[in-house]
């Protein structure tokens, strides 16, 4: 029986004071091997979040089955800090993706930051990823963290984007310290990085303002438009985390829309791995009074490019993964040498 009218029903809109979401999920089940140290790097992962975002910014934290002393932690920091406003506890590690979704496509806010749990977040980084959506509007994913090797990575809005209203070229990297440290948070036995990837990168100008960004961008820290997400398919991934299970999600979307894919030129965050080291803390943003946005969320609308422009820039990119002559006479023409085309 229900007796009288629920007052939600009486205030139908939904409106936010915030527009900027970040999603942080995260599995430690224990605190063993691969896990030992992973609970200190998460705690400089969430303080350094909480430290240099802005005043209209909200955290979900999801926890995947983590150990209880976890679960407690987070708890804490939940009812400690206004930023963070939803917490999810699952008994089963649903894996990254699904928490993922069940975040964002639960939330209302226009950009959408995913990251890993072992992120060390630098001063500026919402300023800077922010500015980025402005200054290409055509954008739906931008990393706060530059790449040199993810130039032909879904990238193919990129390259048309390229031709009619920007320009490439290559450009030294502004922190190739930064660059190293995320190769070698990695843990491969061989780096991903040659010295001339950590010398150059290819950038991507926007021939109207001038504005610079970074070819290409990773997935471990990245903020979308939200309009990504709901183009994405309804169904669950079946896949906690490998087997390019973040494609399926994140980057057919993104490019299916017609949306380029960059990055910052500056490093704003470090990605930790599983264990900390002396740098990460030295690193470590100092706590600075509530960081305030100019911004109201209306500015970041979704312009795609033409539907043209996706199949004229994939024939772009295979021809960079097919020919090695092809690549090596677009990059003499962006800025490098002979040998240098060669080698990259």
């Amino acid at each position: 029986m229900r007796i009288g009218l629920n007052p939600a029903k009486e205030n139908k809109e939904l409106t936010l004071d915030n527009y900027h979401r970040v999603i942080v999920p995260v599995y430690i089940p224990n605190f063993e091997g691969y896990f030992a140290n992973l609970f200190e790097v998460f705690k400089l992962c969430i303080d350094s979040l909480i430290v240099t975002s802005h005043d209209k910014t909200r955290i979900t934290i999801y926890n995947n089955n983590c150990h209880p002393d976890v679960k407690a932690y987070i708890d804490a920091k939940y009812h400690e800090c206004e930023l963070i406003d939803q917490v999810f506890h699952s008994k089963e590690n649903l894996g990254k993706i699904n928490a993922i979704l069940a975040a964002a496509k639960g939330n209302l806010e226009p950009l959408i930051t995913i990251t890993d749990a072992d992120v060390l977040f630098k001063h500026g980084w919402q300023k800077a990823v922010e500015q980025t959506f402005i200054n290409f509007p055509e954008a739906g994913m931008v990393a706060p963290v530059p790449a040199s090797k993810v130039y032909k990575k879904f990238t193919a809005n990129n390259w048309f984007y390229s031709l009619i209203k920007g320009k490439l070229y290559f450009e030294n990297v502004e922190d190739s310290v930064a660059m190293h440290r995320f190769d070698v948070s990695l843990g491969n036995d061989k780096p991903i990085y040659k010295d001339i990837h950590l010398n150059k990168y290819l950038v991507l100008t926007n021939k109207k303002n001038n504005a610079k960004a970074v070819m290409g961008c990773g997935h471990f820290v990245a903020t979308l438009k939200r309009q990504v997400f709901d183009k994405g398919t309804n169904e669950p991934a079946f896949i906690k985390i490998v087997g390019g299970v973040e494609n399926k999600f994140i980057d057919f979307p993104n490019e299916a829309l017609g949306l380029l894919r960059i990055a910052t030129k500056e490093n704003f965050a470090y990605h930790m791995g599983n264990h900390t080291e002396e740098w990460m803390y030295d690193e470590f943003p100092k706590r600075d009074i509530e960081i305030k946005t100019n911004f109201s969320g209306n500015e970041f609308l979704i312009k795609p490019i033409s539907s043209w422009g996706l199949f004229i820039g994939k024939q772009i990119v295979f021809l960079l993964d097919k020919s090695s002559k092809f690549r090596t006479y677009l990059f003499t023409r962006f800025g490098l040498s002979k040998s240098e085309a060669k080698e990259y």
